[in-house]
């Protein structure tokens, strides 16, 4: 609590509380991406453009197939470029970064947390943190500047509960092979798609 109303003062949690108002837990195991995706989309109150039930225009982990089958994720999950098809099918504009030092990252977080409007979601390896398990998505919702720390939302909330790790720390973690595509981690970066116009004013 003391880092956070650090960071808050600082300026750098202004990312935070769309993110921290959207927050979900991944309903699968191999559903990090997909939970991160359903976080940011919501979080940069993109329009999904179809139903979710009722009347409800709203994201939820099933109706993020349009470039891989579910039953295909809850098999395998997916890489970084997955992701980001996943996040520009869905009306966001995105970047994948693979970072090769600890400056990119520290660029990027500082960025993403001088305001909303942008959402970075972290791809790593979570035994590179000290954690069980192997690769995993989660939003950044904020950096702590002075103490070089970024606040992670893990999605898998049954797991670990949002967490500060530092950010050298972080960016060794992107730097790891994710197996399944033969190539590093990073982060992707999502915007809203210029011209759209927000959820509830459509």
């Amino acid at each position: 609590q003391r880092v956070f109303a650090e960071a808050l003062a600082a300026g750098t949690m202004a990312g935070y509380f769309a993110l921290a108002e959207q927050f979900h837990t991944q309903s699968d195991p191999a559903f990090c991406g997909l939970g991160s995706l359903v976080v940011a989309l919501n979080a940069l109150a993109i329009d999904p453009g179809r139903l979710w039930k009722g009347p409800w225009r709203w994201f939820s982990e099933d109706l993020l197939d349009c470039c891989v089958t579910l039953d295909r994720v809850r098999a395998e999950g997916v890489d970084l470029d997955t992701l980001a098809c996943l996040a520009r099918c869905n009306r966001a504009d995105v970047d994948v970064v693979r970072p090769t030092d600890d400056d990119a990252l520290r660029a990027a977080v500082a960025t993403a947390s001088a305001g909303p409007g942008t959402v970075l979601i972290a791809s790593y390896d979570r035994q590179a943190l000290g954690q069980t398990g192997g690769g995993h998505f989660s939003p950044i919702a904020g950096y702590h500047a002075a103490r070089d720390l970024v606040l992670i939302l893990d999605v898998a909330r049954f797991k670990y509960p949002p967490h500060w790790v530092a950010l050298a720390r972080l960016a060794a973690a992107m730097r790891t092979i994710d197996p399944a595509s033969g190539r590093a981690r990073g982060w992707a970066r999502l915007r809203r798609r210029t011209g759209l116009e927000p959820i509830g004013l459509t």
